[in-house]
């Protein structure tokens, strides 16, 4: 794993943190990504003993400043052997009339066209070198829709639409395409959906969640495999969860 190298989008927080953690454990170079530069910096101050690592400051929002920063990258970091499409968000939760619009052009814009504008300024050279593993974060929200998830729940469908898309589309390259579809993971996730509302603090109560190192795990364990071997399409639950609607809390 020391001759590779991984893009890491969403890095600064949560599952994209802990994945960059895992991955440095075992030398593979890293090009973190994310909008906070100074957790970006942080980040790289921790893990440089470990690995190589270069920074990217850049919002996946931006289809030109995404593409700019990625081919702005120095010869040691330019060809990318494993993507993580791991930056994504949820913004609000409302029933489908009470819905805000900027919510949904948020999540939309960096779920789903983020995605796409990161894949698409990395996809050109893994065709050309018929090699690469490309990793897109899903969500259980991706698998099901539940009470007023609507938007939230459609950008992570089509997520996985794409992912199926691109595994199809890049079959004769021999390029490796996953999904990883969490449950309910303790992040800063909850925070952002009810905009620093107290009630975030409520999601994660009375049950053990899944930890952004438990995703983080699942990723190395995925990108691990051997060169036969890919996982399609993986679902993970904390135990405590059944569905998105179907948590057993101790009272």
């Amino acid at each position: 794993m020391s001759n590779t190298t991984a893009l890491i989008t969403g890095a600064t927080s949560g599952i994209g943190k802990a994945t960059a953690i895992e991955f440095a454990k075992y030398g593979i170079n890293l090009i973190l990504c994310g909008r906070r530069q100074e957790r970006l910096d942080q980040l790289k101050k921790e893990l440089s003993p470990q690995t190589n690592i270069h920074t990217l400051t850049f919002d996946v929002r931006d289809k030109t400043g995404t593409t700019k920063a990625i081919q702005s990258l120095p010869k040691p970091f330019s060809a990318i052997d494993i993507l993580i499409n791991n930056a994504g968000n949820a913004h609000g939760l409302d029933p489908i009339q009470n819905g805000d619009l900027d919510d949904w052009d948020a999540m939309m814009d960096i779920n789903v066209k983020g995605l796409l504008y990161v894949s698409k300024a990395v996809i050109p050279q893994m065709v050309e070198r018929k090699s690469g593993h490309i990793i897109n974060i899903g969500s259980s929200a991706g698998k099901e829709v539940y009470p007023k998830g609507n938007v939230y729940c459609g950008s992570k469908h089509a997520v996985l639409a794409i992912t199926e898309g691109m595994r199809i589309d890049l079959n004769p390259f021999g390029i490796k395409v996953s999904a990883i579809n969490p449950g309910l993971v303790e992040t800063e996730f909850s925070k952002v959906r009810f905009k620093g509302d107290a009630i975030a603090d409520s999601v994660y109560k009375g049950f053990k969640a899944l930890q952004a190192e438990d995703i983080a795990d699942i990723i190395y364990f995925t990108i691990s495999r051997p060169a036969h071997v890919n996982i399609a399409d993986l679902l993970v639950f904390p135990t405590a969860q059944a569905n998105s609607t179907t948590v057993k809390k101790e009272l």
